[in-house]
């Protein structure tokens, strides 16, 4: 059974092979449960065969000598647990290994399930999250992850990009599915619940490819534009922090964060304040407007508001709060809190572009983490496609180590 499972010959090559995409696991022995409870041992040496790209039921019969019947049976069994992602493309059915993270850490949550263990996962994750694998993934000059705007507090005079507008992404995106929320639903396995009251379920969007999957395998639901930009209204409801793909083309999915349950706003909290990438703008507050009553703390999702240094409440007079321009996300999701109108957003000078797609975004990645070949940059490209839920290309990804 995989939860017995920890030996060089299954998890390992498991470990090798993960370690490949852009964001890689730590290995360490909390890591190696968590995979051996994740992974039966055939589905380890399945997943440890994998390419880099997609591949096809043929090729994965050549790579791992299981035959075409019972690997595709296996397959299916992984799509199904997150694991793999089934891609249809005309007659042919892709498959694609998924990361670590993002990927089949998330996709352990998404699901109500018996099949798991999940309150020993959901502590082994944090654990793991924590103690060993947060300086890879929030680490990296290039984040994996960026915020968008509440378009609406933005000044009138002041241009705001669609791809920074998360209803426009949306309705961009064709096709989109909502499902649970992995961070909260994880914490509630760990009995603790969102401090915002902020659902776990129907709260989190998936978007394109993604979003079929997600749908197709239970993953979540699909629904119309119109029910997806309700959520999206009902997340600013709740003062909740948008955060998608940190790329400008056909981002994949659109999760509504708090301070409390994100990990990825945990990151950010923990001094990780470039872990996630900001938008154009930021929150200023007007000190003669401001009565320092704390509202706009609790709405900002990464505790960028605070009263000045030296300042506590106590002091009714010439109390007023600052909002720390090194770590705010520029989301917006604190102005609507202040009943005072102090609260506003400015453009940041400077601002760096998101990378345009999912193959620059990883690349960039790969170059700065010294896991790619500089030699080969230029000649590799489209076969990254594989790696970013888009159309199947069938070619590799040169990778070295550091």
């Amino acid at each position: 059974m995989g939860h017995h499972l920890g030996s060089k010959s299954s998890i390992v090559p498991l470990i090798d092979r993960l370690n490949k995409y852009p964001i890689g696991l730590v290995d360490t022995d909390k890591l190696r449960e968590i995979l051996a409870l994740l992974f039966d041992e055939r589905e380890a040496f399945v997943a440890s065969r994998f390419p880099l790209e997609e591949a096809t039921l043929p090729e994965l019969v050549r790579l791992t000598k299981i035959p075409a019947d019972e690997l595709q049976s296996l397959l299916e069994k992984m799509a199904d647990k997150g694991l793999v992602m089934d891609m249809p493309y005309g007659d042919e059915v892709y498959y694609l290994l998924l990361p670590g993270l993002i990927g089949f850490f998330e996709f352990t949550f998404m699901k109500n399930r018996a099949d798991l263990p999940l309150p020993r996962l959901a502590l082994l994750m944090r654990e793991y999250l924590e103690e060993s694998q947060a300086a890879e993934f929030f680490g990296g000059k290039t984040p994996l992850t960026r915020s968008l705007l509440y378009e609406e507090h933005i000044p009138v005079t002041s241009e705001v990009t669609s791809y920074d507008r998360a209803r426009d992404i949306i309705r961009e995106a064709g096709f989109g599915a909502v499902g649970m929320c992995y961070c909260r639903h994880k914490k509630e396995h760990l009995g603790e619940t969102c401090d915002k009251g902020a659902p776990t379920d129907g709260i989190c969007i998936s978007l394109g490819s993604a979003a079929r999957f997600m749908a197709r395998r239970g993953f979540a639901r699909e629904k119309s534009v119109d029910e997806l930009l309700a959520v999206l209204e009902s997340a600013r409801a709740l003062n909740l922090t948008h955060i998608t793909d940190n790329i400008r083309h056909k981002p994949s999915f659109i999760c509504n964060c708090c301070s409390c349950c994100c990990e990825l706003l945990a990151g950010v909290q923990m001094g990780y304040h470039t872990g996630v990438a900001k938008t154009g703008f930021r929150a200023v507050i007007d000190r003669e407007r401001c009565s320092g009553c704390g509202l706009c703390f609790r709405a900002c999702n990464v505790k960028a508001i605070a009263l000045p240094q030296g300042v506590t409440f106590s002091q009714k007079s010439d109390r007023y709060a600052v909002a720390d321009e090194e770590i705010c996300l520029g989301c917006g999701a604190c102005v609507t809190a202040c009943k005072l109108g102090a609260l506003s957003m400015v453009p940041v000078a400077n601002r760096e572009t998101p990378p345009l797609k999912r193959k620059d975004l990883f690349i960039r990645i790969l170059k700065e983490k010294r896991r790619l070949a500089p030699f080969v940059v230029s000649g590799i490209k489209k076969s990254l496609r594989g790696l970013f839920l888009g159309k199947p290309t069938g070619k590799t990804i040169p990778i070295i180590k550091e």
